[in-house]
């Protein structure tokens, strides 16, 4: 019988690797690059240093939280493009690195946070406003921390969709060319998303809500009884049709007796013709109907016809266009049109190109009429846009010249960065004017100003008839904010700040384009004479443009001080 050879131990079995438990899960789904939180930290004490105008503590932590988000998606990508130059692999941060940073990210955000509740201060003195807190400002820190983990969050999920969409088609095709093509297709797709249903949902609820209260009519506003009005007697369009700011127009303004107390004079009822969105199909056909409505008030045989390009809802503003009507002693004519039913910023967003046309529509309609008037019969022509009413003003005109050769006057208040003929200007400026307060030409025609009462008058420089102004605060971010500010230093941030824009304001990629788009939204929420509030300005702007014969600066401020009362 043979004996069995006993069998040799077999080397001892590893033991099987704990369970990934949910705790594992969850610090591997939420971990975040060294390099990428440097980033981010950087650029959140970045997004502290002032801007335009002052920041409350929400806006502040949704900047700082956005330019968070994007430091760190910067600081990821330079991670991934080493790597990819490189035939070796990036090795990944040692522990102690991670300690380093902890240990000093705290006094740094702590300096950092001080730092700009200072800052703040100093901007919101140079606005005549009050500071938020200083120890408001570690809520920032939190907000913006979870603001900048939903934005990283929500560019993982598209990173981890593109990634499951290259593994299946990985199956069919060669695997580099499966995770190109999958990553373009979870771009387009999410593009499509956000353009097609977010931004297309956004846009369809704001127009109902916004076509809604073109309907409604203020309290105690009733039609006009007097003929020389739109909506009134006699008038070719309808008093529904005018739209809730048209209607404001045409029964606002001073009246014959309030005129004539302060010219000293007697005074007539000063026209206002006004057509809605309602009040025909299309823009021209809204133009034609306006300037036949003027022409059966007896417009054209007034001292001075306003040809005037309304703002997005088709607002106007009283304190821009009052003052002629005061000057004039009621001599006047204004005619408006409406093109949306959005507010500006929506407008120039998804309006933008019937602001142009409008503007467009409506004085060459003007100008058809006038223009075949024997020039001894012709009212003064003058052109009144602010912000994206500016845009749709300069749409009327080629340039320079034929500024000169067709109006006899016009005033454009807070005009857009976007503005074509503005930008033209501000580029070709004379040398050595800078940017927030350029010079054209000499001034021959077109003057820019942020003080009409002062910047206007250029000792040396001859300024002829007619006259075009501009005026433009140093701290509007209206007039300032362009996509170029994103990898783009501009010439005013190169210069001298201007009197209401904190000297401490840097460009710093990618931080300023979001800090100025913040400002956008809030550009009407400070005192006027600062953002986008002009206030009196074009008081002392028509003074200079279009004087009637005998005007003084002293009636010039006497003005200026009635309608800031008013």
């Amino acid at each position: 019988m043979t004996a069995t050879k006993p069998e040799r131990p077999g080397p001892p079995e590893a033991p099987e690797p704990p369970a990934r438990g949910r705790w594992w899960r969850l610090r591997h789904r939420w971990h975040y690059t060294f390099v990428g939180v440097v980033g981010a930290l950087v650029f959140f004490c970045l997004s502290l240093t002032p801007s335009l105008l002052p920041r409350g503590l929400v806006l502040q932590s949704l900047v700082s939280g956005i330019t968070a988000a994007i430091g760190y998606g910067l600081g990821v990508l330079l991670v991934w493009l080493a790597g990819t130059l490189s035939d070796r692999p990036v090795p990944g941060p040692r522990p102690v690195l991670w300690r380093w940073l902890g240990i000093a990210a705290v006094p740094v955000l702590g300096v950092a946070l001080y730092q700009g509740s200072v800052w703040q201060e100093e901007v919101h003195r140079l606005m005549g406003m009050t500071a938020p807190s200083q120890f408001g400002y570690l809520a920032v820190l939190l907000l913006a921390a979870v603001t900048a983990a939903a934005f990283v969050g929500l560019a993982r999920m598209l990173r981890a969709a593109a990634r499951a969409t290259g593994r299946l088609l990985g199956r069919w095709v060669p695997a580099a060319t499966a995770r190109t093509v999958a990553a373009l297709a979870v771009a387009l797709l999410a593009l499509g998303l956000l353009d097609g249903v977010v931004v297309d949902s956004f846009f369809a609820v704001t127009d109902n809500a916004f076509r809604a209260v073109n309907d409604e009519t203020e309290p105690g506003t009733a039609p006009p009884e007097e003929p020389l009005r739109s909506g009134g007697p006699g008038s070719l369009v309808s008093w529904a049709s005018l739209g809730n700011q048209g209607r404001q127009f045409v029964t606002g303004g001073p009246g014959p007796q309030e005129l004539s107390r302060v010219a000293g004079a007697d005074a007539r009822r000063p026209i206002r013709v006004y057509a809605g969105l309602d009040s025909a199909p299309t823009s021209r056909q809204r133009a034609q109907l306006a300037v036949r409505d003027l022409q059966r008030t007896g417009a054209f045989q007034r001292d001075v016809l306003v040809v005037i390009i309304t703002t997005g809802t088709g607002w106007v503003d009283e304190q821009g266009v009052v003052p002629l009507e005061y000057m004039y002693r009621g001599n006047t004519a204004m005619v408006a049109l409406q093109y949306s039913y959005q507010p500006s910023w929506l407008s120039f967003l998804v309006d933008k190109e019937r602001a142009r046309e409008a503007g467009r529509d409506l004085y060459n309609q003007v100008y058809g009429v006038w223009s075949r008037m024997p020039l001894s019969g012709r009212p003064k022509l003058l052109v009144f846009g602010e912000s994206l009413g500016s845009f749709g003003a300069e749409s009327a005109f080629g340039g320079a010249d034929d500024i000169r050769n067709r109006v006899d006057g016009m005033l454009l208040v807070g005009p857009p960065n976007r503005n074509a003929l503005w930008r033209g200007y501000v580029a070709a400026r004379d040398p050595g004017s800078p940017e927030i307060l350029p010079r054209y030409e000499q001034g021959a025609t077109i003057r820019f100003a942020r003080d009409p009462a002062v910047d206007l008058d250029q000792p040396g420089t001859w300024w002829g008839t007619p006259r075009a102004v501009y005026l433009q605060h140093p701290s509007d971010p209206i007039v300032w904010w362009a996509p170029k500010l994103i990898v783009s230093r501009p010439d005013w941030l190169r210069e001298p700040r201007g009197v209401d824009v904190s000297p401490r304001m840097r460009w710093y990629p990618f931080v300023t384009f979001w800090q100025v788009t913040a400002d956008m939204a809030f550009s009407t929420g400070v005192p006027p004479g600062h953002g986008h509030g002009y206030g009196t300005a074009p008081v002392a702007a028509w003074a200079q443009i279009a004087p009637p014969e005998g005007w003084t600066p002293a009636r010039t401020a006497a003005l200026t001080a009635l309608i800031a009362g008013g």
